[in-house]
């Protein structure tokens, strides 16, 4: 009888609750208001022709290359970040091979490793989801092959420092490490001009998030070009569709809307992470587009989600992340968004206790 790998049979599965988001989408850190409106112009624009013909990514690929001012070689489209991370998991992980997280982190890291046949190790991150750096070095060994590192670090928000990560590169060179910049534009921190310093470093950057294209599923891998070239070999040549290496120059090309975007995303977290401190909520500062907050136990999160949903907003419960039992994640939006989910956050807070709440 037809059998899978036993790897893949032991694949975590992933069923992201995407049906029924009916209401402001605060739960999966999409940008809330959409792409530039160049992007729109640019799918008007589209032609039958221009989708009856293989896509060719390389001369999308030097534009990125050039507006991240790095060789093209040093670059590769894919389809999204997960992409990214597949490749990465194809091209250095044998099975029995060994792969680091750091716990609590983004989903697709564990799954993508253990379908390669990877032993997954998870280091827990430090009190306050502080980065473990001094734990996650300990643990590199000869069998270490991959190392995945989110930063900002998604449900925590929190940043690793630029020479932690360096560090643990330098400890590892003999393993591939991503670090993995899908919220760069919120927080500012890369290691793109230090990219040069380690041929193992590896960097990924979305334009689901802060340039709205979630839904066209563009992303980068940035890397060593010799590195580059055994990672392209296993990767689709017409990976990224037409549509979207069609719309992404354009989206590069508004940088006054992105950053207007982000100035504006910046700000609301501010304001909600003054609300939660109102009220006594335990959160987490932040530097990406979300932010975490404890609300209570397991149940308490599973009721808060619910209250707010019926009042029009979509929050993400984490309760089943390491060390986030009781946690909902909360994406940003510009200040009209920001009013409707801190009004909720009011309602919502004051129905389970915790009377009071800012609405600032």
């Amino acid at each position: 009888m037809l059998s899978p790998r036993a790897a893949v049979r032991n694949v975590p599965a992933y069923h992201p609750p995407l049906a029924g988001r009916n209401g402001l989408r605060l739960d999966f850190n999409e940008n809330t208001v959409g792409c530039s409106p160049r992007v729109f112009e640019r799918l008007r624009r589209l032609t039958a022709e221009d989708l009856t013909r293989y896509p060719e990514r390389e001369p999308v690929e030097t534009q990125v290359a050039n507006f991240l001012e790095i060789p093209p070689a040093e670059l590769l489209l894919t389809n999204g970040v997960d992409e990214a991370i597949h490749l990465l998991c194809q091209t250095y992980l044998d099975p029995g091979d060994e792969a680091l997280i750091v716990v609590p982190t983004y989903s697709m890291y564990r799954i993508y490793m253990t379908a390669a046949g990877a032993q997954v190790a998870d280091i827990p991150t430090k009190h306050n989801f502080e980065f473990p750096a001094d734990a996650l070095r300990n643990r590199i060994t000869r069998s270490t092959r991959l190392i995945a590192i989110a930063n900002p670090n998604n449900p925590t928000g929190t940043i690793a420092p630029s020479e932690d990560l360096l560090q643990i590169a330098r400890a590892a060179p003999n393993a591939a490490v991503l670090i993995d910049e899908a919220y760069f534009e919120f927080s500012g921190q890369t290691l793109l001009p230090r990219r040069r310093e380690l041929a193992n470093l590896f960097i990924a950057r979305t334009f689901s998030k802060a340039y709205g294209l979630a839904g066209l599923r563009v992303g980068a891998l940035i890397g060593d070009p010799a590195q580059m070239r055994c990672v392209r070999r296993i990767g689709s040549p017409y990976n990224v569709n037409a549509v979207a290496l069609a719309c992404l120059p354009e989206a590069l090309a508004d940088q006054t809307y992105v950053q207007q975007y982000v100035g504006e995303i910046r700000h609301s977290r501010a304001r909600l992470e003054h609300a939660l401190a109102s009220t006594g909520i335990q959160f987490w500062p932040s530097r990406a587009n979300f932010v975490l907050a404890r609300v209570g136990d397991t149940a308490t999160a599973a009721g808060f989600v619910e209250q707010m949903r019926s009042r029009g907003i979509l929050v993400r419960d984490r309760s089943s992340d390491p060390g986030c039992q009781g946690c909902v994640r909360i994406t940003l939006g510009p200040k009209e968004h920001t009013d409707r989910l801190l009004a909720a956050l009011h309602e919502t807070l004051t129905q389970l206790g915790a009377v009071g709440a800012s609405r600032t």
